[in-house]
């Protein structure tokens, strides 16, 4: 019961990837263009596809935290759980979900700085995806 009880949060994160992933081919978000790059990055953040990825990580950082409180294992994910972007992405859904006052805060840059960190939570939002599948399988 407690897999399945993850499993849904899991299914909320996964939901706004597909909004993300689906909004960044909109021609509305593709049309916009500004010479001044901080505007290009404030649009981004309030319009459709900052929203959604914002909620996405979110949501997978909840992931996270109940995989370890399950104390849960899988190699694959435990090798992507032990990056130090799982704190960045702690950070950023701190950022997101508590009041800042300055609109470009850290926690947000922190995450959105790292060379590998887009890669890194698509692979775990996929191996997530995985070990639910497989796992669930074998509970029927």
């Amino acid at each position: 019961m407690n897999l399945l009880a993850l499993h849904k949060y899991w299914i909320l994160a996964n939901r706004m990837r597909e909004h993300f992933d689906n909004s960044l081919k909109n021609p509305r978000f593709l049309e916009k263009k500004d010479d001044n790059p901080m505007m290009v990055v404030a649009a981004f953040i309030v319009d459709d596809p900052g929203i959604f990825m914002s909620y996405w990580y979110g949501g997978l950082f909840v992931v996270i935290e109940g995989w370890r409180e399950l104390k849960l294992h899988d190699p694959k994910i435990d090798k992507l759980i032990d990056s130090p972007n799982v704190d960045l992405l702690r950070r950023y859904r701190n950022g997101a979900f508590h009041f800042q006052k300055n609109y470009f805060d850290d926690r947000f840059q922190g995450f959105m700085k790292e060379q590998d960190s887009v890669q890194w939570v698509r692979d775990l939002n996929r191996a997530f995806g995985n070990y639910f599948l497989r796992e669930l399988k074998k509970k029927k």
